[in-house]
C-alpha cells in the first residue's frame, strides 16, 4: 500500500469508534450545556497550531471540552425548541456515510447513494399523495429547503407574467422565521395573510387578500407551526392556489412528518395539491443533523431555476437525477443516507408506531396538565406541541425554573410567547418520552442544584 501523506493512526481511528459505539449506547448527558466563551477559549487554547496536539489529545478535547459545552439534542427531556430523537441505526450509519465520502451533488459522482436517497424521498412524497413524477432532495434543514423551493416558485412566475415588477409572497405572521429571511433573500414583499382564532390561514382570509392582486408569486402554508403546532387549512389553501394558478409551498418541516401515522394523516388533506413542500427528518423522523426532505410536484421548474451551468460541468449527464439541479447548493453530502438506512432496518410501520407512540404521550401530558391544580393548559395541540401555564410563577421566576432545570438535567422546557403572554411550551418528538415523568418535573419545585448558582 502507498504510504499516505497523512498518516492514519489505527489505535487513534479504534479510539473513535469506540467513543462514537459508547455514546450511541450510553446516550448524552442530559446537564450539558453552554459554557462562556471565554471559557472555551482558554480551556480550547493551542488546538490548532503548527505542529497540532495529536489525535488522542484532539479526542480527549473532544470528549470532556467540547461536547460537555453542547446541548443533547437527543435526550428523552429535552422538549425545548424542537430537539432530536435519531435511531441507533441512523445515528451508527452515519458513521458510515461520512467514510465513504461521497460527493451527491451529481449522479455520475454518487449514483448509488442517491438512488438510495430517492427512495427514502419517494416513500415521503408517497405519504404526501404526490404523483410518481414527483422528486426531490435532501438539503441541510428547513431555511434551506424553503429558501430552494420558493426561488424555484418565483422563476415560474416570472416567466409566467414577466411585467410584474414587484413579487410578494402570501403566508401568515405565525410563519416560520426563515420565511421572512427568505423574502430578504429573493427581495420579495409578503403579504400577510389573516388567520382564524387558532392562527390557522383559512381559504377565505386566502381569497379576500388575492383578490384583484396578480403580484403574489407563492402561497406558504404551514403544517405544524414551529411555537405551538399549528396545521393551516391546507385542502381550503389549495383550493385558492389551484384556482388562480399561484404556487401552494407547504412548510411541514415539523409536522408533515406525522403523515406516516395514518391515525392523523388525514390533519393533512391538501397537502396532495401543494406544488412543493419540506419536512425535517432530523427533526419527527428520527434521523440524524443536518437533514431537510425537499419534494416538488414538478421538479422540471425547480431545475429550471437551480441548474448551474459552466464548462466545467459540461460533462454533467442532465437526462440523469443530479440533486445540484434541485436547491441552492452544488456540493452536498448524501445527508438522507441515515434515514434511508434507518427506514430499510426497521420498516416503516415502526416509524409509523414510534410517530403514534409519541402522539400518545402528547395525550398523556395534556391529560395530566387538565387534571392538575398547578398548571394550565393554553389550548388542545393540534400535534406535538403542547403550551400550558404555571399560574404561580411569574415571568421571572418561571425563567429561573427553567434554567435550574436545564443545569440539574431534569428538563430542558424553555418558555415562549404566546397571545402577548409568556408561558411553557414543550415540543415532543423522541418515543423514549414517558408522560409520567414529564408531569412530575413541570408540576414541581425547583430542583436542589447542590449550591450550583442558578
Amino acid at each position: 500500500m502507498t504510504e499516505r501523506f497523512f498518516p492514519l493512526n489505527v489505535p487513534m481511528l479504534q479510539s473513535i469508534v469506540d467513543w462514537s459505539a459508547h455514546r450511541t449506547i450510553n446516550g448524552p448527558n442530559p446537564s450539558h450545556g453552554a459554557r462562556p466563551a471565554t471559557e472555551l477559549a482558554h480551556d480550547l487554547a493551542g488546538s490548532v497550531s503548527p505542529k497540532g496536539i495529536g489525535g488522542a489529545e484532539a479526542l480527549r478535547r473532544f470528549d470532556q471540552i467540547i461536547v460537555p459545552a453542547t446541548r443533547a439534542q437527543d435526550e428523552a427531556m429535552n422538549l425545548a425548541y424542537v430537539a432530536a430523537a435519531p435511531t441507533p441505526a441512523a445515528l451508527t450509519f452515519d458513521i458510515a456515510v461520512s467514510a465513504a465520502e461521497i460527493f451527491g451533488g451529481t449522479w455520475e459522482t454518487g449514483a448509488g447513494a442517491i438512488a438510495a436517497e430517492n427512495q427514502a424521498l419517494r416513500w415521503i412524497a408517497d405519504l404526501a399523495g404526490f404523483p410518481d413524477t414527483a422528486g426531490g432532495v435532501f438539503v441541510s434543514g428547513g431555511t434551506i429547503g424553503n429558501l430552494s423551493a420558493l426561488h424555484a416558485a418565483r422563476e415560474r412566475a416570472r416567466e409566467r407574467n414577466p411585467g410584474v415588477k414587484r413579487w410578494r409572497l402570501a403566508t401568515t405572521a405565525s410563519a416560520h422565521s426563515s420565511i421572512a429571511a427568505a423574502a430578504k433573500v429573493l427581495d420579495v414583499g409578503i403579504c400577510e395573510i389573516g388567520t382564524d382564532d387558532r392562527g390557522r390561514m383559512t381559504g377565505e382570509a386566502l381569497v379576500s387578500a388575492l383578490t384583484n392582486s396578480n403580484d403574489v408569486f407563492a402561497v406558504l402554508a404551514t403544517a405544524g407551526t414551529t411555537n405551538a403546532g399549528i396545521i393551516d387549512h391546507l385542502s381550503a389553501i389549495a383550493d385558492v392556489c389551484s384556482e388562480r394558478e399561484v404556487w401552494l409551498h407547504v412548510d411541514g418541516a415539523l409536522g408533515l412528518a406525522a403523515m406516516a401515522s395514518p391515525s392523523v394523516r388525514p390533519r393533512f388533506d391538501g397537502i396532495d395539491r401543494a406544488d412543493s413542500f419540506v419536512v425535517d427528518p432530523h427533526k419527527w423522523l428520527f434521523a440524524p443533523y443536518d437533514c431537510c426532505a425537499l419534494i416538488y410536484r414538478e421538479p422540471i421548474y425547480a431545475a429550471a431555476a437551480h441548474s448551474q451551468i459552466a464548462p466545467y460541468l459540461d460533462q454533467i449527464d442532465r437526462d440523469e437525477w443530479n440533486p445540484a439541479d434541485y436547491a441552492i447548493h452544488l456540493s452536498r453530502r448524501v445527508r438522507g443516507l441515515p434515514l434511508w438506512f434507518s427506514l430499510a432496518t426497521y420498516g416503516t410501520d415502526m416509524y409509523a408506531a414510534a410517530i403514534d407512540k409519541v402522539l400518545l404521550t402528547v395525550a398523556e401530558i395534556v391529560a395530566g396538565i387538565e387534571a392538575s391544580d398547578v398548571l394550565e393548559l393554553v389550548e388542545t395541540p393540534d400535534l406535538n406541541v403542547i403550551l400550558y401555564r404555571r399560574p404561580d410563577l411569574d415571568d421571572e421566576a418561571m425563567i429561573r425554573w427553567a434554567e435550574a432545570h436545564r443545569k440539574a438535567g431534569t428538563i430542558l422546557c424553555l418558555p415562549t410567547s404566546h397571545d402577548g403572554a409568556k408561558v411553557f411550551r414543550l415540543c415532543l418528538v423522541n418515543p423514549d418520552t414517558e408522560a409520567t415523568k414529564v408531569l412530575q418535573v413541570i408540576g414541581g419545585g425547583f430542583p436542589n442544584l447542590g449550591g450550583k448558582e442558578i
